[in-house]
């Protein structure tokens, strides 16, 4: 194979008390890309994006230093050829760069016969992470490479444990038409917290991961609390408390921010009730004067995938 189509999803990180630590995977939307392997070294980018502009440099563009990492890992001279069909927003809070980053990593080891595992993939994506927001996090690119829900026990050394992803499990997303960069939504944060919100903290991601695990949807929804990230960053997202009430009274799990904002996710325990929660939270947004988009979806336990 010379060239692949590869298809990465979106996905949402934190997932309310996970901050930097949890994520899982949406099966919509994602993001498209063509990988082409080239006859000489170096990576060439193309953008065929409408709605979005993007570096061509490969050292500027989170999908060529990703590769360009992979590669050195490699030790490989190979050159390749991306060209970018995006639909995730940038700036949208289901990880637009995690999934640039996936895609061209995970296309890059396919070429190449699988040299390595989708989890050994995830430490070159998380260097596009850390060109777009300053930080070399994984929640967003370890499920967008390895599916469902991913939780990155240590970074150093990096460690990442797949969760069981209960069944008739949905989440509704929602994306305000306004933009926040994730390294102006990691400015606002506290360099230092209280050992009582940390407590708490620690006892709701402990339950959220214990509930994924036994399939008990009502722990699920008592731990889906964040006092830490939360409280400072939905004051950047215009009626977040109303958007999140109108959620939970439509029968939502739990709601919280996605990723770093603005985007507001939900777990639902069934379609039927995710579409419920996604159409009253847009019809609060609209009640704020602020234009949405709605993503309803089962999670998605495959992570990127070739496309015919």
């Amino acid at each position: 194979m010379d060239s692949l189509h590869i298809f990465a999803p979106a996905t949402v990180a934190n997932v309310a008390a996970g901050f930097d630590i949890l994520g899982f995977a949406l099966n919509a939307p994602g993001d498209e890309i063509t990988i082409r392997k080239t006859d000489t070294p170096g990576i060439t980018i193309h953008n065929k994006t409408e709605f979005a502009s993007m570096p061509l440099a490969p050292e500027k563009n989170t999908a060529g230093v990703a590769l360009q990492a992979y590669l050195q890992h490699l030790g490989s001279e190979q050159g390749f050829e991306i060209t970018f069909l995006k639909k995730i927003k940038p700036g949208s809070g289901i990880g637009s760069s995690a999934a640039s980053s996936a895609a061209a990593v995970f296309g890059a080891n396919e070429l190449l016969g699988r040299p390595l595992e989708r989890k050994d993939l995830v430490q070159f994506a998380m260097q596009g992470e850390k060109l777009a927001s300053g930080s070399a996090h994984a929640d967003n690119v370890a499920p967008a490479l390895m599916g469902g829900f991913v939780l990155v026990r240590s970074y150093n050394p990096l460690d990442l444990v797949t969760i069981p992803v209960p069944e008739n499990l949905y989440a509704s997303v929602i994306h305000p038409q306004i933009e926040l960069k994730t390294e102006d939504s990691r400015r606002v944060l506290r360099k230092q917290i209280l050992l009582k919100d940390a407590v708490v903290q620690w006892g709701n991601t402990a339950g959220l991961i214990a509930g994924l695990f036994k399939g008990d949807y009502e722990l699920i929804g008592r731990s889906l609390q964040d006092v830490i990230i939360e409280p400072i960053r939905s004051l950047l997202i215009p009626g977040f408390e109303a958007i999140k009430t109108a959620a939970l009274q439509a029968g939502a799990l739990g709601c919280s921010i996605s990723g770093s904002g603005p985007s507001i996710f939900t777990l639902s325990t069934s379609e039927d009730t995710a579409q419920t929660v996604a159409k009253a939270m847009q019809q609060m947004c609209s009640q704020q004067g602020i234009e949405s988009e709605i993503h309803v979806s089962p999670i998605n336990t495959q992570g990127p995938r070739i496309v015919q």
